[in-house]
């Protein structure tokens, strides 16, 4: 079977789209090798794919990458199989019998409109509604994704799978007691604190989770693990006029993550909506207890691991945080439940998913 693939965040994104994409080719090479896959971006030298083919724009394409990624791309897949847009979006006019399949993985700018410009808003609405559209078949990677889909696009219910993300293999490996030392030493990390991890946004509510140490008067600094942006800067105030103490870990590699993780007391995650949480799982993959929303997805993903508190109440999400710090049964009883929970996310399960999905088609 060739399997092509929409590849512009496996190369450009490195948050969650990104590692979404770069999971999906690391899992099909690794348990199908047997079939042919193809990689339509303009590759970059952050990453490499050595088992997969990259096909770039070439001539004029190359000044109008974007047009080729939507539309000029599809002259190019003669003799695909399968065509397989990884963040909600195909380009027009993929024709039989290449079958197409389409990853949605959330409504966020729909639910959220406020958090995201007019523009974009229109353009990706009319990305993914067209995709929704003419897809052969629908990748929603959470029940609640896929309720979006259905309510938001009005797609008919039997073309949608929902099929969960896993996540990295790297935070399923132990993490060495020299490289936790190491990670500690260079980030200067204490004995205990929060970590939240992510886009450091108004939707990922880090304001709320300051306000809840505060209100509860939690004795723990937080950690917020993600890049540096204006709303960074609006909850460091929020953090001095509060006196609690918040420290940033930016442009951390990768490699450091599960040591970073599995030196937190705590996972706080306080997202107001998300289509999955993938820093939920990895938390539970490494060994940390999560305290999350109510609500959006995470339930799905947290089970019954995690603590959930209502995201826009700080006594609330205070509350959920002060047992996890204050009873190391509890503690302990979560890391035991969370390593339960990551194994309906493994590696094993969303491949064979997602081999059984192109083949069906």
């Amino acid at each position: 079977m060739k399997i092509a693939y929409d590849a512009k965040r496996m190369y450009y994104n490195h948050r969650g789209l990104g590692n979404y994409s770069r999971d999906v080719l690391r899992l099909m090479t690794t348990y199908a090798p047997e079939n042919e896959y193809v990689l339509f971006a303009k590759p970059t030298d952050k990453y490499s794919f050595p088992d997969a083919t990259t096909i770039a724009p070439k001539g004029i394409w190359k000044a109008m990458p974007s047009l080729w990624r939507s539309w000029g791309c599809v002259r190019s897949l003669e003799g695909a199989d399968v065509y397989h847009g990884l963040s909600g979006e195909i380009p027009f006019g993929i024709k039989p019998p290449t079958k197409t399949v389409v990853t949605v993985h959330d409504a966020i700018f729909l639910r959220y409109p406020e958090l995201y410009s007019p523009t974009y808003r229109r353009l990706f609405a009319h990305k993914v509604q067209y995709a929704c559209d003419h897809a052969n078949k629908i990748i929603a990677i959470s029940e609640q994704t896929k309720q979006d889909i259905i309510d938001f696009f009005h797609v008919d219910e039997s073309k949608i799978q929902v099929i969960y993300q896993g996540c990295n293999n790297i935070f399923r490996q132990q993490v060495p007691e020299a490289v936790l030392a190491d990670v500690k030493r260079r980030y200067e990390l204490p004995e205990a604190f929060i970590l939240i991890v992510g886009a450091i946004e108004p939707r990922k509510n880090l304001a709320n989770l300051i306000r809840a140490v505060a209100a509860g008067r939690l004795d723990v600094p937080v950690f917020a693990l993600g890049s540096p942006s204006k709303y960074a800067e609006t909850c460091a105030q929020i953090a001095r006029e509060l006196d609690v103490e918040l420290r940033y870990l930016h442009n951390v590699p990768f490699a450091d993550f599960p040591a970073v993780y599995k030196a937190a007391t705590v996972l706080a995650y306080p997202s107001l909506f998300e289509g999955f949480g993938i820093p939920i799982l990895e938390a539970m993959c490494v060994g940390v207890p999560v305290v999350t929303s109510i609500g959006s997805c995470f339930a799905e993903t947290g089970g019954d691991a995690a603590l959930y508190a209502d995201p826009k109440e700080p006594e609330d999400i205070a509350k959920q945080l002060q047992a996890v710090l204050s009873d190391s049964v509890l503690r302990q009883s979560m890391i035991s439940k969370g390593h339960l929970q990551a194994e309906k996310f493994t590696d094993e399960k969303v491949a064979h998913n997602l081999i059984r999905m192109y083949a069906e088609l």
